[in-house]
């Protein structure tokens, strides 16, 4: 009686030490506590032994390294064999095989101790090998679900990138594997969706759920705070603008629709329009709700000059013309560095590119005015690839900058957009037109105004809520207040192929 009382006793003894270990190996299944490395550690705690995970290949995978060369290592990863017990040295050895997701190879739970595998140790191993597969097979899965998703925005970002060189076919090859369908179309709207710092990665996935598929979502390379949307259809600007409306402190810029071919210019398009989303109550403006200089100008006259200015790029190839048209568009807004990252190309062969087409259009892009000027002719290049000459044939004959920037409603445009800063007791447009002149450099600015540079800088930063504009950062907003200047004649009009200036050079006017 008393034998078996004490046996009785070991038995319930046992049991609780069962139920002790097997609670802590457990934990570690919780999501706080899915960890590898510390489910190898506590194995060795528990075992009182050395503990070592390693793949069929050798490669450590948590714990000391602890395994003889002689042992079965490769009979166990390769299936052969599952388990295998063996004393080296006075030293105990334990392997187990652990499963792992298909098709990495399977690992091996290697335990070594000086004493024997008693029934304990050599059930919590076991266990401990069941666990591991769990976490390996999350972690892996985990993995694999990451790699997916980050190919597939690598994939989402090289179609962007060909849409913004003009290549659609190749952007269209490459999208029909995954997204058969999206861009068989000729035209669509870039939407560009400006969040706050860290909140990129939800902002995406949100505009992922309610676009599914009919757009393309694609993490801006530039700006870490935005996310462009190419989108093919108005649903998903629609379903765009309502996710906006409930989210405090995200803005939704539009573009206009263009051709693909012309999607730099329709994500320029979304940027700007992203500047007057910022002071919009319903945080989202469209591009084409602003009315654009270049639509209130002669449409024979635009073009005309457009031609002559453009026409040294026309004895190109056509791909190379491309490039360097997609390249010079996006340079004028953006610095060389951005234009290098949403181009997918070296800020070399950005810089390298711009200087090819200033020296075949004989300029300096150094100066605003120019700037100005030849980002308004590459905007009326675009319009007319799409939509032809609506205005008719060419004027005939040169036509001039002068003759582009004549007419009533021009002029009535440029006055009443720069009357909005008269106002202001600073004289906030004299000191954007000494701006604009000393090239948006505020030293240069303010040793002509002699007032000190951080007083033109507050001066600019003050006009551009009553613009609407964007002023410091270059761009087209910066480039139509440029454009006002020039029409209503406070800016001399730039030395330029096409231009009828008799003295380029002449100061601004008081």
């Amino acid at each position: 009686m008393a034998g078996r009382a004490d046996g009785t006793r070991q038995r319930e003894a046992g049991t609780g030490e069962h139920a002790d270990w097997a609670a802590e190996l457990l934990d570690h299944l919780r999501p706080a506590g899915r960890d590898v490395h510390r489910v190898v550690s506590w194995l060795a705690s528990a075992v009182h032994g050395t503990v070592s995970l390693q793949d069929g290949t050798g490669r450590l995978l948590a714990g000391t390294r602890a395994v003889p060369d002689d042992s079965p290592l490769a009979d166990i990863t390769s299936g052969r064999i599952a388990t295998a017990a063996l004393e080296d040295r006075g030293r105990h050895l334990r392997l187990v095989r652990v499963e792992r997701v298909h098709p990495a190879p399977a690992a091996v739970l290697a335990v070594t101790r000086e004493t024997p595998f008693d029934r304990r140790a050599s059930d919590i191993v076991t266990h401990t090998a069941q666990v591991l597969e769990l976490l390996l097979a999350g972690h892996e899965s985990t993995a694999a679900g990451h790699r997916l998703r980050r190919a597939t925005a690598d994939l989402r970002l090289a179609i962007l990138q060909l849409l913004m060189v003009e290549d659609t076919v190749s952007a269209r090859r490459v999208a029909a594997g995954l997204w058969p369908g999206l861009l068989d179309t000729d035209t669509a709207c870039v939407y560009v969706v400006e969040c706050g710092a860290g909140e990129r990665d939800r902002l995406t996935e949100e505009c992922l759920s309610v676009t599914g598929d009919l757009a393309l979502v694609v993490r801006c390379p530039a700006m870490d705070d935005h996310v462009i949307v190419l989108s093919p259809h108005d649903a998903a600007g629609q379903e765009l603008r309502a996710l906006v409306g409930r989210l405090p402190g995200v803005f939704l810029g539009g573009s206009a629709r263009q051709s693909l071919a012309r999607t730099a210019t329709a994500y320029g398009q979304a940027v700007s329009a992203l500047a007057v989303a910022r002071f919009r109550p319903q945080q989202a403006a469209v591009y084409a709700e602003r009315t654009r200089p270049e639509r209130l100008m002669d449409p024979a006259a635009l073009h005309g000059w457009t031609a002559r200015l453009l026409r040294p790029l026309d004895r190109l190839p056509h791909h190379t013309r491309a490039e360097l048209l997609a390249t010079t568009r996006l340079g004028l807004e953006f610095t060389a560095v951005n234009t290098a990252k949403i181009l997918g190309v070296s800020r070399n062969t950005v810089r390298a590119r711009m200087d090819r087409v200033e020296t075949l259009l004989r300029t300096d892009f150094g100066d605003l005015r120019v700037r100005a000027t030849v980002h308004l002719a590459l905007s009326a290049q675009a319009g007319l690839d799409q939509h032809g000459a609506e205005g008719g044939p060419a004027r005939p004959g040169p036509a001039s900058l002068t003759d582009v920037l004549a007419g009533p409603a021009l002029g009535a445009w440029a006055g009443d957009l720069l009357g909005r800063l008269e106002p202001d007791a600073r004289n906030l447009r004299r000191t954007l037109r000494t701006w604009i002149a000393a090239g948006g450099n505020a030293e240069r600015a303010a040793q002509t105004l002699g007032v000190h540079a951080q007083t033109v800088r507050e001066h600019v930063r003050s006009a551009e809520p009553v613009l609407e504009r964007q002023l410091l950062a270059a761009g087209s907003d910066l480039y139509e207040v440029v454009l006002a200047h020039l029409v209503a004649g406070d800016l001399a009009e730039p030395a330029l192929p096409g231009t009828k200036t008799d003295h380029p050079d002449s100061p601004v006017h008081g």
